[in-house]
């Protein structure tokens, strides 16, 4: 019996709840303002007419006096004064003593107040000691005569009254209900919440696993859940990637630590002395060159993905760019016997980053260099920009020994260094960041088979491409 009540009372203590009553405590005074203007509009209207009605009567009654005297006032007062009905009469003499009427007396209300008013009086025939309700008004007639007419309004009290009773019983009824409803509505929504309080709760204790439930309804609360569960989803990615990284630092860097270290201690050892010293130092600082090399890498790929990039795009034709960097390794691929072809579309202008493009561009033609096999026929490498859909691609491709489709996935991932390569320096962030770059301008990367060899594909999405050299600087578009 304790858990329910706990339960609602935590309902109870929710924001919904006090939402939901605060918004029937509103609906209930707005309706109890209209509920009181209607029924003082009907009690108005009710009065105006007993009134309207007496004061009709009482003209009458007058002119009655006026044509026939007081005997055929008193025959028509009499007339009027049925037992049971509605009408009440009582006409006297100038001394007061009763002529005619089914009232008794005056009522002493009307003694205080010469221009009538509501009071209660007991009916001739009425041995139960009950009073009734009735309003009535004197009728100016002279000195000679005093009449007062009046109305029973019993029955209208007792109207009021039940119209009372069901208004203070709607209220309660819906006070009640919107009370219940809130409660309803609060534990729904304090459910959901608390499926969303214990999934965080899982996640920072360390399952990055959870997300968080949806009810498939398409509400307010599934979009919040949706858009958390991406959130965890990118968290989550990052999470792995940055364990992933830790453990390929410590694996790829471990040994050329070591490295730096023995060198240094060889070069201690050395009985030569100071050249032996000198000599050590420069492969120190050689081999921590490369180890700096490694680390400014893993920046820029950290910058890349978290730093916004609308404050460092500008505006450039894409082949003509794509062209220059690719004629800055002309001679490193003739160096090491490939044939470098550049296959570049003009005025394919772009809004990125120009570094950035060149750097990615830069990545791709230096692995192919590296890992292709130079010297044999067909050691081509091929550089294209080009137009791809609505958006802009570069490619480079050669046909060295190619990446598996099992394997792609895996090469873009930081220090991923496939078998094939462990041979050839370098660190295995090539490719990352690459694909980095892609994803800041909202693209990706393609690593396809080229048959032989591999393709490797940088698309751009839409947002950099400009239509067309109109819509770029005019200095630009003069280039």
């Amino acid at each position: 019996m304790t858990a329910p009540l706990e339960r609602v009372a935590k309902a109870a203590s929710t924001t919904a709840f006090g939402l939901s009553a605060a918004a029937v405590a509103f609906f209930l005074f707005a309706a109890a303002i209209v509920v009181g203007f209607l029924f003082w509009q009907t009690n108005n209207l009710l009065t105006r007419q007993v009134l309207g009605a007496l004061n009709a009567e009482a003209r009458i009654l007058a002119s009655e006096l006026k044509v026939g005297g007081s005997t055929k006032l008193t025959e028509t007062v009499t007339a009027l004064s049925r037992p049971g009905g509605t009408g009440l009469y009582y006409l006297a003499d100038h001394n007061g003593m009763k002529i005619a009427g089914n009232l008794n007396r005056i009522p002493p209300e009307l003694e205080s107040d010469p221009r009538g008013g509501v009071f209660s009086y007991q009916p001739p025939k009425a041995d139960n000691g009950n009073t009734r309700l009735a309003v009535a008004i004197p009728v100016d007639l002279g000195a000679d005569v005093r009449l007062i007419i009046g109305r029973d309004i019993e029955d209208q009290r007792l109207f009021a009254d039940s119209v009372r009773r069901a208004f203070l019983l709607g209220f309660g009824v819906l006070s009640l209900i919107g009370l219940l409803g809130g409660l309803a509505v609060s534990r729904l929504i304090l459910n959901r919440i608390e499926a969303i309080t214990g999934t965080s709760r899982s996640i920072m204790e360390g399952d990055l696993s959870r997300r968080i439930p949806e009810s498939g309804g398409g509400g307010e609360l599934d979009a919040l859940a949706g858009n958390l569960n991406e959130m965890l989803d990118r968290i989550e990615g990052l999470m792995s990637g940055l364990r992933e990284v830790s453990d390929n630092i410590a694996h790829d860097l471990k040994t050329p630590l070591n490295r730096l270290r023995n060198a240094a201690e060889a070069a201690l050892r050395d009985p030569r002395g100071g050249e032996a010293y000198r000599e050590g130092l420069e492969r120190t600082i050689e081999k921590a060159d490369d180890l700096i090399k490694t680390f400014n890498a893993l920046l820029l790929i950290a910058r890349l993905e978290a730093g916004p990039l609308e404050d460092s795009v500008e505006t450039f034709d894409l082949g003509r760019f794509v062209e220059d960097v690719s004629e800055l390794y002309t001679p490193a691929a003739e160096e090491a016997g490939f044939a470098l072809s550049i296959e570049a579309e003009r005025d394919v202008l772009v809004r990125a980053n120009r570094q950035l493009i060149g750097q990615a561009v830069a990545n791709l033609i230096d692995n192919a260099i590296k890992y292709s096999r130079g010297g044999e026929p067909g050691s081509a490498i091929t550089v294209r920009a080009y137009r791809l859909g609505d958006g802009a691609a570069i490619s480079v491709s050669d046909h060295g020994p190619g990446i598996s489709p099992g394997d792609r996935e895996r090469a873009l991932k930081r220090f991923v260094r496939l078998e094939a390569s462990r041979t050839k320096p370098g660190t295995g962030l090539g490719l990352s960041l690459v694909a980095a770059v892609a994803r800041l301008h909202h693209g990706e990367i393609r690593l396809e088979d080229n048959q032989p060899g591999l393709k490797v594909v940088l698309l751009l999405s839409g947002k950099c491409l400009i239509a067309s050299a109109g819509d770029a600087p005019p200095s630009l578009a003069a280039q």
